[in-house]
């Protein structure tokens, strides 16, 4: 598998609407495998479509630590059916690079999706992997966690980042 460019704020692919995926068929189980050694050599715990150029409904997570890392989720059409709680985390993401903020985010979900069979499956999560799966779902509706934080404190980051760019651009 190779390894995909991950996409990077402002580009415009992070703010669209994903699509459903109709049935996991082998291109897809092969980009999520991409997705998946991507998002490990970056190094993340989570990467969705759009973050690769791909608008489909699809997340790659592993939360998992020590000799466990390196089995990933990979969640085909995944959505929210029950959230409850409340925690606030220091997220980062790989779109949105050198920065990180406190987010408010469900202490537990459950999460339904399709796996890499394409059978259903049913997920409850708390901690890290609640988080997580938070955090790339919010990918498929084209919003960042940037958009989870103050206006003051986005703006502030947008500022910095157009700044970046046009500098490594000259």
């Amino acid at each position: 598998m190779a390894l995909l460019p991950i996409r990077t704020y402002p580009d415009p692919v992070l703010s669209q609407l994903c699509q459903p995926v109709e049935a996991v068929e082998r291109h897809l189980v092969e980009l999520a495998e991409s997705m998946a050694e991507t998002m490990y050599a970056a190094p993340g715990i989570g990467l969705a479509a759009p973050q690769v150029g791909e608008l489909l409904n699809l997340v790659v997570i592993d939360t998992s630590r020590g000799e466990e890392r390196g089995t990933p989720l990979f969640l085909f059409n995944p959505r929210i059916m029950e959230a409850s709680g409340e925690t606030v985390f220091e997220e980062g993401c790989l779109s949105v690079p050198d920065y990180t903020s406190d987010v408010v985010r469900s202490e537990r979900v459950v999460v339904e999706a399709m796996d890499r069979e394409g059978r259903p499956i049913t997920l409850e999560a708390g901690g890290l992997t609640a988080i997580c799966l938070q955090h790339e779902l919010d990918h498929l509706v084209g919003r960042l966690f940037l958009d989870r934080i103050s206006p003051l404190r986005r703006a502030l980051y947008r500022k910095r980042r157009l700044k970046q760019l046009k500098k490594a651009g000259e």
